[in-house]
């Protein structure tokens, strides 16, 4: 398609003090998301993950390719299968696969092998970058699929929490057996699992997770 330039649609013009505003109340409701490893059983409408999703899929992406897939798994059996093929590489790598450094760099978390989240959330979304990508009938080269599938699923966290569900980004390792599990192509790689619903009402989270790095030690302003 030969570039074609078009006025820049949904224009926004805010004063600085509504800009401002606008950050702070973004900052405000984006530092009360929290990881959450307790799921409550409690159903999510499916309507409202492919709201979550379309939002998603808007994000920015190499060439525009937007080479990603998002695998939405609310099926029993099927989350079961999941969580059995999760477990099993999970008790690999505490068993050894792990070095030293990095499991202490995970006991203020409070991790192990065992995810029963997998089963007790109502929604797995199971996040695939796509080295090529279906277009026109054939396979075309995707580019910067890490960068531009990340921005993906920061938009969806992001869109997620803002419904008002909880969320917890799930990265077993390797996670190959969810192209078996999905049915996924082998040109696609499951970057993240994404479990989703309501926090459980004993739901807790590691103390460690509340410490936050102040905005001088992560940005520089020159």
């Amino acid at each position: 398609m030969p570039y074609t330039a078009i006025p820049l649609p949904d224009r926004m013009s805010f004063t600085d003090t509504n800009m401002r505003a606008r950050a702070e109340e973004f900052y405000a409701e984006i530092s009360r998301r929290h990881t959450v490893r307790d799921f409550a059983t409690t159903p999510v409408p499916r309507d409202i993950i492919e709201t979550c999703i379309r939002a998603a899929g808007t994000a920015p992406s190499g060439a525009n390719h937007q080479p990603w897939h998002f695998a939405v798994v609310g099926d029993p059996a099927l989350k079961t299968r999941i969580r059995v093929a999760a477990e099993e590489e999970e008790r690999e790598f505490y068993a050894g696969r792990a070095s030293a450094e990095w499991l202490a760099a995970l006991e203020p978390i409070g991790t192990d092998p065992n995810k029963p989240f997998l089963e007790d959330a109502p929604w797995l979304i199971a996040i695939f970058g796509q080295r090529k990508g279906p277009h026109e009938g054939t396979l075309r080269k995707n580019y910067y699929v890490p960068e531009s599938v990340n921005i993906a699923a920061g938009f969806l966290i992001a869109a997620l929490h803002h419904a008002g569900l909880a969320t917890l980004t799930h990265t077993p390792n390797p996670m190959a057996f969810l192209n078996d599990a999905l049915g996924r192509p082998d040109y696609e790689k499951p970057y993240i699992l994404l479990v989703v619903g309501h926090p459980a009402a004993n739901a807790t989270v590691p103390l460690h997770a509340k410490e936050k790095k102040a905005l001088e030690d992560i940005a520089s302003f020159r």
